[in-house]
């Protein structure tokens, strides 16, 4: 395994004097492989931050949540995790698509505590864990190249409150989501999703959408 950092890096670690830190938290705490307390904690998050890189380099980060466990550690110590429908752009999938270049962050607010893995990914459509995550799109495959833990320091400690209630599970309907009872956005819905929002309770205008955003009824 290569060094981790870039000739720009080095170059702000020399002029801040940290040259000495990144290469100790390099050789002491850089590592290609999951431990055991990693795999622990990642599969037990709810939670986890994904950053990935389009072919141009235009960076992007998404939040990604389920149910508790919904990010798990395979046999050959990859990360899995689903994709779940959303907002029908697929930025995140399309940039994995396009350089399969990943970063994650796992974070426990209570403790709390973070992990970093940087690797790469590609898209599972037959994966074998697909049949285990109701409504899920496809799986996504990461293999890690560096998992390091960060510093806790600036991380705000706050409690979970409750779970989305839009998480698919198991012989549960999900409820429709108000972004796709606008009035406006109907015409543009997938087909599977449009005639959906009457049942739902009916169109939304926009006005009356960012409304409930804003109350956290959204």
């Amino acid at each position: 395994m290569g060094s981790i950092y870039s000739s720009q890096q080095r170059a702000l670690q020399d002029q801040y004097d940290t040259r000495r830190i990144a290469d100790f938290i390099e050789a002491g705490l850089v590592h290609p492989s999951l431990t055991a307390e990693e795999k622990g904690f990642i599969e037990s998050r709810d939670m986890f931050f994904l950053s990935t890189v389009d072919a141009g380099g235009q960076p992007s980060v998404s939040y990604k949540g389920g149910a508790s466990g919904f990010v798990r550690v395979a046999n050959d110590n990859a990360i899995v995790f689903p994709c779940y429908d959303g907002n029908g752009m697929f930025l995140s999938m399309g940039n994995i698509a396009a350089s399969a270049k990943v970063g994650l962050l796992f974070i426990d607010f209570e403790t709390p505590h973070r992990l970093r893995v940087q690797g790469t990914a590609t898209i599972a459509p037959g994966h074998a864990l697909l049949a285990q995550y109701p409504e899920a799109l496809f799986m996504v495959h990461v293999v890690p190249a560096q998992i390091f833990i960060n510093c806790p320091r600036y991380v705000h400690t706050r409690a979970k409150a409750e779970a989305s209630k839009y998480v698919p599970q198991q012989g549960q309907p999900t409820p429709v989501p108000g972004w796709k009872r606008i009035d406006i956005v109907q015409g543009a819905l997938p087909a599977r999703d449009q005639d959906k929002a009457v049942a739902a309770g009916g169109l939304l205008t926009l006005d009356q959408y960012q409304q409930s955003v804003m109350l956290g009824q959204g």
